[in-house]
C-alpha cells in the first residue's frame, strides 16, 4: 500500500511540472516610480534586490522557482505583492494613492515588515536583508517624495477619498 501511494506521489509531482504561471518578466517601465520621482541609485539598488521581485514587473528568479508546487507559491508571493504596491505602475495611480503609497512604504520599512522573513529566511536573498542605515534610506527617500507632492499639488488632492461603508 506504501508503494503505491509513493508511486502515485510521484506520479502526480511528474504532472503538476508541466502546469506552469506565468512569470512576472514583463518589465514594462511605461508607469515606473523612476519616471516621475527622483530615485538616487542606492535607493534604486534597494528596491532592486529588496523589493522589486514582488513589488514590480520584473521578478529575478531563482532556481527552484522552476519546481512546482513552488512555482505556484512563489506566484501567489508576487501576485499579492503587486496588488499591494507595484513600483512599475506607480505613477498610474490618482496622486492621491501615490502619497499613500509612499506612507505605507515607510510604515512597512519603520515596521520591519518588509521585506517579509519568508523571502530572507534560511539564507536567500540575503542581499534582501535591509540594514538599519538602509531601511533610513528607503525611509527617507519616501518622505522626500511625499514633501515633494505636498509642495507641487493641492492639499486636497493628496488625501485618500473615503471609503463608502
Amino acid at each position: 500500500m506504501l508503494k503505491k501511494v509513493l508511486i502515485s506521489l510521484g506520479i502526480l509531482l511528474i504532472i503538476i511540472q508541466f502546469f506552469r504561471p506565468e512569470k512576472n518578466e514583463s518589465n514594462d517601465l511605461t508607469y515606473d516610480v523612476s519616471t516621475k520621482y527622483e530615485v538616487p541609485d542606492d535607493v534604486s539598488h534597494l528596491l532592486q534586490v529588496s523589493c522589486n521581485d514582488c513589488h514590480s514587473n520584473k521578478t529575478e528568479y531563482p532556481w527552484y522557482a522552476n519546481v512546482q508546487p513552488v512555482a505556484w507559491w512563489l506566484n501567489d508571493h508576487v501576485v499579492d505583492g503587486k496588488k499591494h504596491l507595484n513600483f512599475s505602475t506607480f505613477t498610474k495611480m490618482p496622486i492621491a494613492i501615490q502619497n499613500h503609497k509612499f506612507e505605507e512604504t515607510i510604515e512597512m520599512v519603520e515596521e520591519k515588515e518588509m521585506p517579509l522573513p519568508s523571502y530572507t529566511n534560511l539564507g536567500l536573498h540575503k542581499e534582501a536583508n535591509l540594514t538599519e542605515d538602509q531601511r533610513q534610506k528607503i525611509i527617507v527617500w519616501a518622505k522626500d517624495q511625499m514633501t515633494y507632492l505636498k509642495e507641487n499639488y493641492p492639499a486636497d488632492s493628496l488625501v485618500m477619498p473615503k471609503r463608502r461603508q
